[in-house]
């Protein structure tokens, strides 16, 4: 929910979503164009500011949805680093740290870092429906739109199922204790089980009624500046890659 706040209230929603694409795509080929850490941190800088300043997205947002990104990718970083070594003698195992894996620790997560911040860029910009909309342009399997369709729909479901329980639950103090507040959070989950299931079934009979008869359609709102969008997104796109050139 926290990146379609995002995609709704920056300064860029009413940009082309063609141009935000190919600028992010500008950024994926920076991030691997990159061979050395300083120029993969360059880009990685370059396309945060532009999410910060640009668009306006707040810092504190834009950390915490890449939080659980950064954690995976310090855990990967971690099993690079480190060297599983058994001795001679076959009765011992130790991790060591070598030069080689802290070498890779320094290629993969700087393009990593670079990889994450253009997809952030184009996620916290650009809500899913107008990327749906881009997609279906470039001739995207309407079956592969459909499961992202639903998808995207039974998100919001459960959002409001667990507002709606935790606000029941709330009122009747069931988080007054600690013992209350595990029983609460177990009728939570088998609650929002049976809501979920009940809703998903009720959309797939309305499917059914229709004899899925093509595909799932939205009205798509329309962008005044495309052509001078998508211009500027090439030119800023083409400035980062050289940078990356350069810097490596």
């Amino acid at each position: 929910m926290l990146i379609e706040q995002c995609a709704y209230a920056n300064r860029w929603r009413r940009v082309s979503p063609a141009a935000k694409a190919l600028f992010a795509l500008s950024g994926l080929v920076a991030s691997f164009a990159a061979s050395t850490p300083m120029a993969a941190v360059a880009v990685v800088c370059l396309l945060a500011a532009v999410t910060w300043i640009g668009a306006g997205v707040p810092v504190g947002r834009y950390l915490r949805v890449a939080a659980p990104a950064f954690f995976f990718l310090a855990t990967s970083c971690l099993s690079l680093a480190f060297s599983l070594n058994l001795n001679s003698d076959g009765q011992a195992l130790s991790f060591q740290l070598t030069p080689a894996g802290l070498q890779k620790v320094d290629e993969v997560s700087g393009r990593s870092l670079g990889a994450l911040a253009a997809l952030l860029f184009l996620v916290l910009t650009t809500p899913l429906i107008d990327l749906i909309a881009l997609l279906r342009r470039l001739k995207t399997p309407e079956v592969l739109l459909e499961i992202m369709i639903l998808c995207y729909r039974m998100l919001f479901v459960f959002s409001d199922a667990v507002h709606d329980t935790l606000t029941a639950q709330s009122a009747r103090l069931g988080y007054a204790t600690s013992r209350l507040a595990l029983r609460s959070l177990g009728g939570l989950a088998a609650n929002l089980t049976v809501q979920v299931w009940q809703r998903a079934h009720d959309l797939h009979v309305a499917a059914q009624a229709r004899n899925n008869d093509g595909p799932l359609r939205f009205l798509e709102p329309t962008f005044a500046h495309t052509g001078r969008d998508v211009a500027l997104a090439a030119a800023g796109g083409s400035v980062l890659i050289a940078l990356a050139v350069v810097l490596s």
